[in-house]
Formats: structure tokens, sequence, C-alpha cells
């Protein structure tokens, strides 16, 4: 059964007014499911023998088929990607290709494909595509300036405990709850073990990038230096800047980080704010495995991450909530989707100041998010919301505590209060 997507409105639109779509993510994240259901002809490129049929002679073959015409991991082929974009070139007419890929081929000497092709992300399922309840505050209503919250839900923190360990990935919820994480496991070892070298990433062992891997999962939703965290990772011998580089860029390429940039907050008066991206991987199951809890675990303050301190040491507060703020975090980047919100955080140098997401639009208006993990908001939890409203007044048309409550609300001061299983794009 198909689980529709919030990214399905989002490419009908663009296949209505671009040549070409480039949908990117993460390897099992459902990129072919969806781009199918738009697709009239499926050119499978993770079929070796299709792959040396269509070498032959790429434009001939892809002009043939009935557009749209979805090229499936065509980073298996790379010569495609520029193939496309001589045929949209020759005939501009919009909807022509969609081509997924679970990894960046990285520097290439193709074409860009500016002006052609339109990029579009897709991550593990959000809170609400999992469906487990529906949503009665909408994300995009709240940016557009309606502040009418409402609802209620019986979704506990031990429900939120299972989601984040269930993953989001559509494949690994398809099997028993018992073994997801077993599953999730063997996809992270796939990835170190295959995609890494197929990226020309031979020369790092996978040993090496899991050992780096598992601080950094300790680390989600913190700015923890990367230095650290490679030293948390091989105290007497921690990896080079260079490696550590390379660590991101090859797990970047493959969908697998998927780090929030700091805001740059043009036109305010805001000074001193960070430069340094938030951690977080494509999915919370993806550190749950890296740092050996479940859900148990987490409710029980006793995953890894809480029990050795030198992991624990990478971040403020328990592990469960951190991994919780990457579930909203997941969950607000698919709903910004659609009105093409981009998301953020900001925190100043001395960390005195820190909210957790901002969101954007292109007309400057800001709703800015916090994640707690409490079933309440008090002042203490606002505080930092309210100080950004009175640096930049009206342009922040909302504020908001994301949380593990039961019931949607607004404070007296106007912050909204709403758990994470009633809000939806």
């Amino acid at each position: 059964m198909y689980l529709p997507r919030i990214v399905d409105g989002v490419l009908e639109e663009y296949l209505t007014s671009t040549r070409a779509v480039s949908v990117e993510g993460p390897r099992a994240v459902g990129k072919t499911r969806t781009a199918s259901r738009v697709a009239r002809s499926v050119l499978r490129l993770d079929d070796s023998a299709t792959r040396t049929i269509v070498s032959a002679d790429r434009i001939g073959y892809l002009r043939d088929l009935q557009a749209p015409v979805l090229v499936d991991e065509w980073q298996l082929d790379p010569p495609v990607w520029d193939a496309v974009r001589r045929l949209v070139d020759d005939e501009p007419t919009p909807g022509r290709f969609v081509l997924t890929g679970s990894a960046d081929p990285g520097d290439l000497q193709r074409h860009p494909g500016a002006a052609r092709f339109l990029r579009l992300r897709m991550r593990p399922l959000s809170f609400a595509e999992r469906a487990l309840e529906n949503p009665t505050v909408s994300l995009n209503a709240l940016w557009r300036g309606e502040s009418d919250l409402r609802g209620t839900t019986s979704v506990s923190l031990r429900d939120y405990a299972d989601e984040i360990v269930s993953s989001g990935l559509p494949a690994v919820r398809a099997e028993p709850s018992s073994v997801r994480l077993d599953i999730v496991a063997d996809y992270l070892g796939y990835a170190l073990e295959h995609d890494v070298p197929d990226l020309g990433g031979g020369r790092r062992r996978p040993s090496a990038l899991r050992a780096w891997l598992r601080p950094y999962a300790a680390a989600t939703s913190s700015v923890t230096s990367l230095r650290t965290i490679a030293t948390a990772a091989s105290p007497e011998d921690a990896p080079s800047k260079a490696t550590i580089a390379s660590y991101r860029d090859v797990l970047s390429r493959l969908w697998l980080l998927d780090e929030v940039p700091a805001w740059e907050p043009a036109g305010t008066r805001l000074t001193q704010v960070m430069q340094a991206p938030k951690h977080h991987l494509a999915d919370p199951a993806l550190a749950a495995s890296l740092l050996g809890t479940d859900a148990d675990g987490l409710v029980l303050a006793s995953g890894i991450g809480d029990t050795d301190p030198s992991l624990a040491a990478l971040r403020d507060g328990p592990l469960f909530g951190a991994l919780f703020e990457s579930l909203v975090t997941l969950s607000v980047r698919a709903y910004a989707a659609p009105a093409r919100l981009e998301v953020s955080h900001l925190r100043t140098h001395r960390g005195d100041r820190e909210i957790d997401l901002i969101l954007e639009g292109r007309d400057g208006r800001i709703v800015a998010i916090e994640s707690k993990m409490s079933g309440a908001a008090d002042a203490h939890d606002v505080r930092h919301l309210n100080w950004l409203h009175s640096k930049i007044g009206d342009r922040l048309v909302d504020r908001l505590i994301v949380n593990t409550g039961t019931t949607a609300y607004r404070r007296p001061d106007g912050v909204g209060v709403v758990p994470l299983a009633l809000l939806g794009p």
C-alpha cells in the first residue's frame, strides 16, 4: 500500500512548470515509488543489463520513451544526466523527466542543469505521514498568519520513543517492529561497506567511519564541534581535519547526514550568532541503532548515549530529548516543503540564546519553533522565542513549542503549544 507523501504535490507542481526534476534522498526513502506514480515510462539503471543497452545511445534511447520518463538511480550511469539535459534543451517541454538518485556522484564533469532541473529533497516519513494521528494544526496555515490551535491526542511519550526507533523508511516500517532496528543496522552496514566505496571512498575503512558516526549520533541536535566528536571517536588517535571532512562529504552525498544550517539573520539587529550547523542524521532511527538503544532504553534513559560519559557529554540533556528533536526536525522539514520555507537554527556565540528551528519564507516572514520533551510549556520554555519576538517584531508571525503533550493551545503571551502528533503540513 502506498503511503501518500507530502512531496507528492510538490513533485506534480514541479512537473507542470519545469523540464526535469531530480528527486534526491537516502536509499529506501521511497523515491522510486513516489516518482513512479507520475511517470509513464520507467528506466531502471540499477539493472546492469539495462545500463549496458542504454549506454550505447543514451539520447536515442531516452528520446523514444513516453514522458514523463523516470530515470531511476541515475548516479549509476552519470552520463545519463547530460543526455537528459541535451534532450530538454532540444525540446523544452515541461514534465519530461524525473531522475531519482540515492547518492550524489560528486565532482563529475557534468552540466549542473541550471534552469532545466529542479531538485526535490525527499526525507523519511514525517510524523504526520506515518498516520498515527489526524493532525489538527497546519504549519503552513500558521505561517500565513492563522492563529487557531485546536485538537487533542492520545499519542504518548512511549509512542514517540517507538516511532523514533521504528524509522521513517517505508521499507523498514513494513517489517515487524521487533526486527526494525536490526534492519536499520543492516542498512547502515551496507551503506558503509558498499555505498561508500562505490562513491570512491575506498580509503575510508568502514570500521573507522562507523567509529566516527557513533559520537556524531550521540551529538544529535547539538552544535558540538567536529573536533570534539572526532576525539570521542578515537581519544588516542583522533581523525585529522581532512579525514573528518571526507567523512562528512561522503555521508552527505549518500544523504545520510541532514544537518540544519545556521540562520543568517539579514536585515535584523541580531549579531553574534553562530554559523555552525546542528547535527542530524537522515533518520533518528539511524542514531538509535548506532548508539545501541531501543524504545525502552530511551524512556528509561539507559541508552548508551546516556550511560557512556564520553558520549553523553557531546550534547545537553538526555538522548531521548535529542532524538525527539530530530524527529520534530525531520517532520517540520517535510511540512515546510510545500510553502518553500527555508529551515535553519539560531544559536548565539555564547550559547545563551537558542532556537531549534527557524522557518523563513521568501518574503522574510518567520515561524520559530522549539522542541520540548514535556506536556506543557512554562515561562522558561518560551523565553528564547519571546526574546526573538522582541528583536524582530511582526516579522515573526508565530512562535511554537512542539512537545509531547496531549492538547494544542495558545499561551497568554501568544506562543502556541502543539503536540508533534497534531502538527501537519
